[in-house]
């Protein structure tokens, strides 16, 4: 059935047509709500992570919206031609710019997530590391789940009357350890640096501590590298705290749902405690007492995404500005830490020589002058006849740990005939063995090496420059047929082994913790660690070494230690003695005359050549800067260079500043090609 034509349309019906029309335009039109009668302007941070817009930027608050648009809430806004996302960080009565501003298109969720003390954190770290405030952002709050937010609450933990009992009893093995507890469980702020005693569970001295901060009416923080120790340490807060629910983990393994439920507890004020990795530093913990760093030297405290901040770094800028507690431990101490110290920030926690020696293992290096006397053999074989002797012995009474600087089989080849590093012939790659039968690849691009020649030589028959945690396990359990072998490494980390005889194979930071203590431990191919080209060399065999010791019965239970190392390494002899604070000092003095971090502030620049130099030309630098390069980064990104500029340490946050500024204007100019930007960049090599 057709449509009748306008010649056919019943009378009056074009006039009603025009007032539908009408009613229409009219609904279209309808006029905005007006602002909201009391701080109309909201001060709204942006998600774009652009340098040249790193700053809060006004809009008006509807009346529609006045009662959930509060400082800390989600919100969406329009800002160059569409809609972003973004947090408001206060509301004011008037707006300093001129012209109309435009309207908060909606509130995403009424929940207040940033709070006024993490929003000036995140500036804070923003600030120091030379990076955004939207960058910060997204690593101190994760992303909404409006089912998580939607969820009833829970009623918080009743706690019992008295927690820090146990405090005395952990911590007075340690000079100055109870008077740190008493101070915590009464509400001061002591801040020390803690050299942990080997043998001890630092977890129930990190549990006491926190259990004293309750008492004291505040709440605590602890970061720790790896989901391994956050396990650990929540049985022993769940021993400590009698199971109330007092304390939360958060880490990445617990899915974005559970890590925003629980973070959302600790924002709310339900829990007082939390234990987490790098990410929960910036823990909205309420009324914070205490942050607790463990194991500071680990390079997985620092963050790899902008502006790269390091955990340790995050919390001791927390505490100073909320006036809180602080623990920086581990059974190693930084470079860093010993500043801290130098400076008066803080004060040591140590045990006494009788109580390290007593609690420590016996420690020998295959390379000592009685030893030599023995086995020529000592100084260049890989397990020379004292690490077998000992290990042979100590299998007897339990599991005996080999520590391996190196995962896989042959991740290291050279050639047989002149030495030289064997490379790929298409991306100038290290080239490595996956298993014994493996034809040999290259661990950058891949592609096999069949047909390999050397370059320097001609010769074709490789041999192993560097052997790893595969290879050494599977020349373990050649050499003890009858004893069990097991790996923990990439892949596969155990987290604990028996009481019973056993070969544990394991890289560094992924070592099980032996029921009872390992009767002995073997830390082998001390030449790599102490051989990397980086600043931090030393400093890192000695945490490794240090970590592994601690796993190890005392010397009075026979434990035994075994270092593959030249026993003349400053590094060495800081392991043999249990002496982490004097080898901590002796590394602050070096970088202090050498003008590296911590005695002064080094700004790692990365991208292209012509972008560093482009940036550099912007950048306002303090006065006696140095600036070093920029070069070239090396065949694995031949079109990458890399510079650094060096400051005094107290020029740093003037340097940070430049940095920033001249980023910005770079990003303001649309320039090609970004320039990192990090600040005591971890490695430095």
């Amino acid at each position: 059935m057709s449509s009748p034509s306008p010649a056919e349309e019943p009378a009056g019906s074009g006039e009603q047509l025009a007032l539908l029309r009408a009613k229409v335009r009219k609904s279209r039109t309808k006029p905005p709500p007006g602002p909201a009668a009391e701080l109309p302007v909201a001060k709204v941070v942006v998600d774009v992570p652009l340098p040249h817009l790193d700053r809060p930027f006004d809009y008006l608050v509807p009346e529609t919206l006045d009662e959930v648009a509060v400082p800390g809430v989600r919100v969406r806004v329009r800002f160059a031609g569409q809609q972003v996302n973004g947090f408001v960080l206060d509301r004011v009565a008037e707006t300093e710019h001129e012209g109309k501003l435009s309207p908060l298109a909606r509130v995403v969720s009424p929940e207040p997530v940033l709070g006024p003390d993490l929003a000036r954190l995140c500036r804070l770290v923003a600030d120091r590391y030379a990076g955004v405030l939207t960058d910060v952002l997204r690593l101190a709050i994760p992303p909404r789940h409006a089912r998580v937010e939607a969820e009833p609450p829970r009623l918080g933990p009743a706690l019992p009357a008295e927690l820090a009992a146990g405090a005395d009893r952990v911590w007075r093995g340690y000079t100055g350890g109870r008077e740190f507890a008493a101070a915590l469980a009464t509400g001061q702020a002591p801040r020390a640096v803690w050299a942990a005693l080997p043998g001890r569970d630092w977890t129930a001295a990190v549990a006491a501590a926190c259990a004293a901060t309750l008492d004291g009416g505040r709440g605590a923080l602890v970061v720790v590298p790896d989901a391994k120790d956050a396990a650990r340490l929540d049985t022993a807060l769940t021993a400590a705290l009698g199971g109330t629910g007092a304390h939360v983990v958060l880490t990445a393994e617990l899915g974005p749902a559970e890590r925003y439920r629980r973070w959302l507890a600790v924002r709310r004020g339900r829990v007082r405690v939390v234990v987490g990795t790098r990410a929960a530093a910036f823990a909205p913990v309420a009324d914070l007492g205490l942050v607790v760093c463990w194991d500071d030297g680990d390079d997985l405290h620092v963050e790899p995404r902008a502006p790269y901040p390091h955990a340790r770094e995050v919390l001791t800028l927390r505490a100073h500005e909320v006036g809180a507690g602080a623990l920086i431990g581990g059974y190693a101490v930084t470079a860093e830490g010993a500043a801290l110290l130098a400076a008066g920030w803080a004060r040591p926690l140590r045990a006494e020589r009788a109580t390290v020696r007593a609690s420590a293992p016996r420690i020998e290096t295959a390379g000592q002058d009685a030893e030599l006397a023995r086995d020529e053999a000592a100084r260049t074989a890989r397990l020379p006849s004292l690490a077998w002797q000992v290990a042979r012995e100590a299998l007897e009474a339990g599991p005996v740990l080999v520590q391996v600087p190196r995962r896989g089989y042959l991740p290291g080849l050279a050639c047989e005939r002149c030495r030289h590093p064997a490379r790929c012939p298409y991306c100038a790659g290290p080239l490595a063995l996956s298993t014994g039968h493996a034809v040999p690849s290259c661990r950058w691009c891949g592609r096999p090496s069949g047909r390999w020649r050397c370059e320097v030589c001609g010769g074709q028959r490789l041999r192993a420059q560097v052997t790893g945690s595969a290879r050494t396990a599977e020349e373990l359990g050649r050499a003890f047929p009858s004893v069990p072998v097991r790996t923990s490494g990439a892949g596969q980390v155990l987290a604990t082994v028996g009481d019973t005889p056993a070969l544990v194979v394991a890289t560094p930071g992924a070592e099980p913790v032996a029921t009872g203590g390992y009767a002995a431990a073997l830390l082998l191919d001390g030449w790599v660690l102490l051989g990397r080209a980086d600043l931090r060399a030393g400093e890192e065999a000695v945490r490794r070494w240090l970590n592994a010791a601690a796993l190890v019965r005392d010397a009075g239970a026979g434990g035994r230690l075994v270092v593959m190392a030249e026993s003349a390494a400053p590094a060495v002899q800081a392991l043999v003695r249990w002496d982490p604070i004097g080898f901590a000092e002796r590394e602050l003095a070096e970088r202090t005359q050498l003008g590296f971090p911590p005695a002064a502030r080094v700004a790692g620049l990365t991208g292209a050549s012509g972008a560093i130099t482009e940036l550099l030309a912007i950048a306002e630098l303090p006065a006696g800067a140095l600036v070093l390069g920029p070069v070239s980064t090396g065949a694995a990104a031949p079109d990458q260079a890399r510079a650094l500029v060096k400051v005094p340490r107290a020029q740093g946050p003037a340097l940070a500043t430049a940095l920033r500024l001249a980023a910005g204007v770079r990003s303001a100019r649309k320039s090609p090609d970004p320039v990192r930007i990090q600040i005591d960049p971890h490695d430095l090599d």
